[in-house]
């Protein structure tokens, strides 16, 4: 989402897409507005994708933290991304390397 609000063009594309999100990854992009912009563009970012989120089983956290356990580079948000990206039949949409090679990953740098 980060990409997206900054405008990143090799995003542009997304912006029209059907997204989700979890509630973990609004948190990493609320927390890198805040250190980019302010607090109130954080908080407008947040509430903007705030709908997209998707609710997170407790089995889902459970597989994503096992993932983050075997490659500790990873964020816990994003494993926690990734797993429910897999779980609803998504593609996880990232510009993280180290997801580059991972099955169901929609890369762009």
């Amino acid at each position: 989402m980060i990409e997206i609000v900054k405008g990143n063009e090799r995003y542009r594309r997304y912006v029209a897409a059907e997204l989700s999100t979890s509630r973990w990854n609004l948190v990493e992009l609320y927390l890198a507005v805040l250190r980019e912009r302010n607090e109130e563009e954080a908080r407008r970012q947040f509430v903007r994708f705030r709908p997209l989120a998707v609710d997170v089983p407790d089995d889902w956290i459970f597989e994503a933290m096992a993932m983050k356990l075997s490659r500790s580079s990873l964020s816990y948000a994003d494993t926690i991304g990734y797993t429910a990206a897999r779980r609803l039949g998504a593609r996880f949409l990232t510009g993280d390397e180290a997801f580059r090679r991972l099955p169901d990953v929609e890369f762009r740098s």
